[in-house]
C-alpha cells in the first residue's frame, strides 16, 4: 500500500512555469505508452497520437472570477478566493484568516455594496454570509481570475484568457481543468479531420484541488466535493465508443472524476450531483482508455490519480524523466498524453 511519502519527488523550481507559453498548444507533449515507451514531442502534433473514432472527453466548466479583494472595517485589504462559486454561506481562503473574527464584515474593494459577514469556521475556511449571492455576475463585477497559489503573481489581462479553455461554457468552476488549456481552433480542426470525436462533461472544480494532504496513511484523507453534471448526449457518446471498442481518451483529470463517478457494470450513466471521489493504486481506472493531463505536484492526489491509471512505476519514472528534460510543471506547465 503507498503513503504519501511515495509520492515525493524532486521538482526544481524553475520548471514551475508562471506564465502560458507563447502560443496556446506551444507546449511540450509526453507521450506515455502503457505498454512501450515514452516519446518526447510537442503538443501541436498531439492528433498524431489518436485514432479515427477515438473519443475525447472534455471538461468544459469556465472559470470565475473567484479571487475578491474586500476591505475590513480598519481600512485594511484582504484577499479572498472562494472555495466554490454560488454557496451561501461562502466558503473563503484568504490571506487574513486568523484574525478575523466572527461578526466582522468586510466590503468589496470594487463594489462596497457587496459584503461579507465573518459568520464561523469549517477547517481551513472562513465561513462567509455575502450580502448576495456571489455567482458569476456578481464576480465578473468585484472579482479576477483566481490564479492557483503556484503561480507567484497577479494575473494579468493574458489571464483572463489563457487560464479558460477555448471551449468553456457553464460557469462556476473556481480553476481550470488546465489539460484542455493546450487546444487551439488548429488543432481541435486536425482532430475533426482525422475523426477523432469530442464530447463534454462539467465538472466545477473547486479550490480544494489544491489542498495539500497532511497524513502519510492515505486512508486518512478526505477528498473536497465537486459538482459535476454528465447530459444524455454525453452518456450516450461514451457508451457507444465503448459499446465499438473505440477508445474514450480523458482530457483531464476533472474528466476522469466524472466518469468514474458515473460508471457501473461497462458504461457511463447521464445525471448531476456532487462527487469526493479519491482515486489512488490500487483502485484501476475502468472509465477510460487514455488520459491527456498536465504535470502535477508531488504528493498530490491529482499525481496519485494519474499513477492508478498508468500504473506507479511507470508514473513515477515518468516524472523523473520529465524533471531531467526540464519540462514545465502544473497548470501552465506541458502536457502528457497516456495511452
Amino acid at each position: 500500500m503507498y503513503t504519501l511519502d511515495d509520492y515525493d519527488f524532486e521538482l526544481p523550481e524553475e520548471l514551475i512555469a508562471q506564465y502560458p507559453p507563447e502560443k496556446r498548444g506551444g507546449s511540450r507533449l509526453m507521450v506515455l505508452d502503457r505498454c512501450g515507451g515514452i516519446t518526447d514531442t510537442i503538443f501541436d502534433s498531439v492528433a498524431d497520437f489518436l485514432r479515427e473514432g477515438d473519443l475525447l472527453v472534455m471538461n468544459n466548466a469556465r472559470v470565475v472570477n473567484a479571487r475578491v479583494f474586500f476591505t475590513r472595517e480598519s481600512g485594511a485589504l484582504v484577499e479572498c478566493v472562494l472555495a466554490a462559486a454560488g454557496e451561501r454561506p461562502a466558503r473563503v481562503i484568504c490571506n487574513k484568516t486568523k484574525k478575523l473574527k466572527a461578526g466582522e464584515l468586510l466590503s468589496s474593494q470594487r463594489d462596497p455594496r457587496v459584503t461579507l459577514r465573518v459568520v464561523g469556521r469549517e477547517g481551513e475556511y472562513l465561513l462567509m454570509e455575502p450580502s448576495e449571492i456571489l455567482d458569476d455576475a456578481c464576480l465578473q463585477r468585484i472579482g479576477e481570475i483566481p490564479l492557483p497559489p503556484y503561480i507567484k503573481r497577479r494575473p494579468d489581462e493574458n489571464d483572463a484568457q489563457r487560464y479558460q479553455t477555448i471551449y468553456a461554457k457553464k460557469s462556476g468552476s473556481v480553476a481550470a481543468p488546465t489539460a484542455g488549456l493546450h487546444f487551439n481552433e488548429e488543432t481541435l480542426c486536425r482532430l475533426d479531420e482525422k475523426g477523432v470525436l469530442k464530447t463534454f462533461v462539467t465538472l466545477d472544480v473547486s479550490w480544494g484541488t489544491f489542498a495539500p494532504v497532511r497524513d502519510n496513511d492515505l486512508d486518512l484523507h478526505r477528498m473536497h466535493e465537486e459538482s459535476y453534471e454528465i447530459s444524455d448526449e454525453a452518456a450516450s457518446a461514451i457508451n457507444s465508443a465503448r459499446f465499438e471498442h473505440r477508445r474514450v481518451i480523458a482530457v483531464g483529470t476533472t474528466s476522469v472524476r466524472v466518469l468514474e463517478s458515473c460508471y457501473c457494470g461497462g458504461r457511463v450513466y447521464a445525471g448531476l450531483g456532487k462527487t469526493d471521489i479519491f482515486i489512488r493504486p490500487p483502485a484501476k481506472i475502468e472509465s477510460i482508455d487514455g488520459l491527456l493531463t498536465n504535470f502535477h505536484t508531488p504528493r498530490s492526489t491529482l499525481l496519485m490519480l494519474v499513477s492508478s491509471f498508468a500504473g506507479y512505476d511507470r508514473i513515477m519514472e515518468a516524472y523523473k524523466n520529465a524533471v531531467v528534460l526540464k519540462y514545465r510543471f502544473f497548470s501552465y506547465g506541458d502536457a502528457m498524453l497516456i495511452i
